[in-house]
């Protein structure tokens, strides 16, 4: 009987996610810890939580995949996703934490949204509750995709087949020790996402053999191509630099990160947490490039390998990990894949779920619902959501990168600017978050099969839901009290500060 390392190295990497799922089930008192962890992460947690959660498997497949084909013009992703995340950890991240604290200790978003702003409450709650579900089942598809391409492409079994293999074990864990369960596997998968993303392109760098062998292979690529793969302005305009660095907008109104942010031990925390997150992303971000980019050179000097490929770019780092270290090394480097699309997918799952228990079950049908009975329909409905992304993901020929700029938009343009506002400006109305969050929505959906515009759709999105928040805002009032409850929740914040 032969024994594969790859295999061996999955098989290991999956036990252990599922074991540390039974201890956070152990760990699990009551629906607040199995939704927000009871408020208790650290300052690593948080930020290898929030890194992990964020950098879904599109990091390691989408990302190298697009720098592969198009050069580093598809760099401005990376640019603009690290200056989004850093001014949301510097700006939103404390704000929120202690806002959503004054406001009912609000557990999800729509149930901040709820407490926050005083009016239209059931709406709100219904609009966001809404929006998070559309947008993340779409969300969670693209993990899913992700998994089966990982699964396919190393096991040699049919999509469907592969399909069901990589989401099985993220549905077990996240079902048995939701948030808590959510935040230590991201620990470990954030460490395993970082040492793939450095070690992989410095293996391609060293088989190409060096510098100049890396930079005479891709001119000699982008002379074949009748392309330019080292400008990063090469084959795109302003509007196509603006839509890649317009990503870094989406980071104020994801729902998983945002929630990282809530579940934090304290404000002090939260500073920390920045530092060690930012350099994690700065460096994971890096390294996808770098895979991408040494990928053209790797492949237009080893021409007779390029079938590793299979015909699609998104399987590089899956094709160079494979070609380039030892069996049971690259076990370990393809894990951070699974790694990637378990850490994403399961916070999107447990959003979901809470949105549905909190926002839904809780709020209309059992309000006085008992702890251990939220749990559970908790962890039903993250089945539920789960079997409908599993469906959206079934088309074998879906992108994992579209899927995530579909989603990614959807909640930077209907949540960004409320979060911002919200926690800014205390004369904000209910009437305005409402009507922000529904054009913002909107227009992501509809902004493109009216206009046909090649503009992202976060664009215009967040700026809509913006000048709709103040306008609307500035033509009613807020609720009574709403204002002094925002002015204590802030100078809370200034006095943990200083």
């Amino acid at each position: 009987m032969s024994f594969n390392p790859i295999h061996i190295t999955f098989s290991i990497y999956i036990i252990a996610v599922i074991l540390i799922g039974l201890a956070a089930y152990f760990a699990t008192k009551n629906f607040d810890d199995y939704i927000l962890g009871g408020r208790s992460l650290g300052s690593f947690v948080t930020a290898m939580s929030a890194g992990a959660s964020d950098m879904s498997g599109w990091l390691l497949l989408g990302l190298p995949g697009a720098i592969y084909v198009y050069g580093l013009s598809k760099a401005w992703i990376a640019i603009g996703l690290i200056v989004g995340a850093y001014f949301n950890w510097l700006l939103v991240a404390g704000r929120l934490r202690v806002h959503t604290e004054y406001n009912n200790n609000a557990l999800t978003l729509p149930e901040y949204f709820f407490h926050r702003f005083g009016q239209y409450g059931i709406l709100i709650k219904v609009v966001s509750a809404a929006i998070i579900l559309f947008f993340f089942t779409i969300y969670c598809a693209s993990g899913i995709v992700a998994g089966a391409r990982l699964f396919q492409s190393l096991f040699a079994v049919d999509y469907v087949t592969a399909m069901w293999l990589g989401a099985g074990a993220t549905i077990i864990y996240t079902f048995i020790g939701g948030f808590l369960a959510v935040s230590w596997t991201d620990t470990l998968q954030a460490t395993l996402m970082f040492f793939a993303l450095i070690l992989t392109p410095i293996m391609v760098y060293l088989a190409v053999g060096g510098a100049d062998e890396v930079n005479t292979a891709i001119q000699a690529a982008a002379a074949t191509a009748g392309k330019e793969y080292s400008n990063l302005i090469y084959g795109t305009s302003f509007v196509g630099v603006v839509s890649a660095a317009a990503w870094g907008l989406g980071y104020f109104g994801q729902p998983h990160i945002l929630a990282r942010f809530m579940a934090s031990s304290s404000v002090q925390s939260l500073k920390k947490a920045r530092r060690i997150g930012m350099t994690w992303m700065i460096l994971c971000l890096a390294g996808a490039v770098a895979v991408g980019y040494y990928g053209i050179a790797y492949f237009g000097h080893y021409q007779n390998q390029i079938n590793m490929l299979g015909g699609d770019p998104e399987r590089i780092f899956i094709a160079l990990a494979t070609l380039l270290f030892n069996p049971w090394i690259a076990g370990v480097i393809l894990s951070a894949i699974l790694a990637a699309v378990m850490s994403t997918l399961s916070c999107q799952l447990l959003v979901c779920s809470s949105a549905i228990t909190e926002d839904f079950y809780k709020g209309f049908l059992r309000p006085n619902a008992e702890q251990s009975e939220l749990v559970w329909i908790g962890r039903f409905m993250v089945l539920a959501v789960a079997v409908v992304a599993i469906l959206i993901a079934s088309d074998p020929k879906s992108r994992v990168l579209v899927l995530v700029e579909y989603a990614w938009a959807g909640f930077g343009a209907a949540f960004g600017p409320v979060v911002i506002f919200s926690v800014f400006w205390k004369r904000m109305t209910a009437a305005g978050a409402l009507a922000g969050m529904l054009l913002g929505a909107l227009v992501v959906v509809f902004w493109k099969p009216i206009t046909g515009s090649s503009l992202y759709e976060i664009v215009p999105g967040f700026i809509a839901c913006a000048i709709a928040i103040v306008v609307v805002s500035l033509l009613t009032k807020p609720a009574q009290g709403i204002e002094k409850r925002f002015e204590e929740a802030d100078e809370a914040f200034q006095r943990m500060q200083k």
